[in-house]
């Protein structure tokens, strides 16, 4: 599983990204490539400005870990060409990197991005669950109350991470209040998900992941938590993790639900890459959720992709580094835990990623650890 020669990690943070502001994802993703490095026989290099490649080896040498999914032409400017040469995923467009692709674009939506395809809605739509995309205010509007008359809904903000930004609408008087906490502008460079509610969810993780020839693909769980502010937020995952690729995956003959929510993310990737051939990752992790809908009825569906280093990388990580130990070994679990409010929380053999207080989020604790 490691390479024959030494391999330069350089964590790359681009300007838009909003993990800057947090220490605690800075030491997460500086502990992550440290991790990855060591994994590849490799040396970690700590630059906080994109582009900057100052190692010995030069571009081909490098493998990049950006905090978000990157463009074409950055990936260009950084010699990426191949997906060995990154811990995430090159898009043609920015949107493409982001959960607006789920849902079609609401009706003549003035602000519908450059490189959209209008097909594409359609063709995901048996995977995902009901909704629409919307690029301005009165789109988002005129797309809650086309979906209000049938069910209850969700507006998602694109750009929140870690299950904030959300919120939940069952009248109109609810989404006035929702469409006050929209930020205009960042409706029109990221754009807003309008999706039909779910309760009593629980939400699947499915990917692979592939690093220095060697692939792995998982299913698992994720748990939520209140962070210190009392906001219902990630709280890590649990992987069930074999050998091989998203095939692999689909062949173990899991239970019916986890089956259909396994076999809608593998459809999901196939087809977002038909619509964008260009698309270039390295890690693709789709979020299923299962739940009941307004009219209890149960519904599977994919979520969003992450095409990037993200709450569960630490498990992925620790996955990898089990099956290199034991070269006869065909499958691990692993987990990662996010504790708000405890520092120094993380059980003995586990793997810290983050302990302290961070001047943000607060007292907290990241750590990821082998279960079996």
């Amino acid at each position: 599983m490691a390479r024959s020669h030494q391999t330069h990690f350089v964590k790359i943070h681009p300007s838009q990204s909003s993990s800057l502001n947090n220490e605690h994802d800075k030491a997460s993703r500086s502990e992550l490539a440290r991790r990855i490095a060591s994994l590849g026989k490799g040396r970690f290099v700590d630059h906080d400005i994109l582009g900057d490649q100052q190692t010995s080896g030069g571009p081909t040498d490098t493998l990049f870990i950006p905090t978000g999914t990157i463009d074409l032409s950055t990936a260009k400017e950084l010699g990426i060409r191949t997906e060995s040469q990154i811990y995430g995923g090159v898009v043609p467009f920015p949107f493409v990197g982001s959960k607006v692709i789920t849902h079609p674009a609401f009706r003549d939506d003035p602000a519908i991005p450059a490189g959209w395809c209008p097909e594409l809605g359609s063709a995901l739509a048996p995977h995902v669950l009901s909704g629409w995309s919307a690029f301005t205010l009165d789109t988002v509007r005129a797309a809650a109350l086309d979906m209000l008359g049938r069910t209850a809904i969700r507006l998602k903000e694109v750009e929140a991470t870690a299950g904030l930004g959300q919120f939940v609408v069952t009248s109109v008087k609810e989404l006035n209040e929702a469409m006050a906490q929209l930020d205009e502008a960042a409706i029109a460079r990221h754009g807003v998900v309008i999706e039909e509610n779910l309760d009593d969810v629980v939400t699947y993780s499915v990917g692979t992941t592939r690093l220095f020839g060697e692939a792995i693909s998982y299913w698992g769980t994720q748990r939520l938590t209140s962070n210190n502010s009392g906001a219902t937020v990630y709280g890590g995952s649990t992987l069930h993790v074999v050998r091989g690729g998203l095939e692999r995956l689909a062949s173990l003959g899991l239970a019916e639900e986890l089956q259909q929510g396994i076999d809608k993310a593998i459809a999901y990737d196939a087809i977002v890459s038909r619509f964008y051939p260009d698309l270039l990752a390295s890690r693709r992790n789709y979020d299923v959720a299962a739940g009941v809908n307004s009219y209890g009825e149960r519904r599977v569906g994919v979520l969003e992709q992450s095409w990037r280093a993200g709450g569960a990388s630490g498990a992925e990580i620790a996955a990898f580094e089990a099956l290199a130990r034991d070269p006869d070994r065909s499958a691990v679990t692993c987990m990662t835990m996010e504790i708000y409010g405890e520092v120094d929380a993380a059980p003995d053999g586990s793997i810290i990623y983050y302990s302290g207080v961070d001047p943000v989020a607060g007292p907290m604790t990241k750590y990821a650890m082998e279960l079996e």
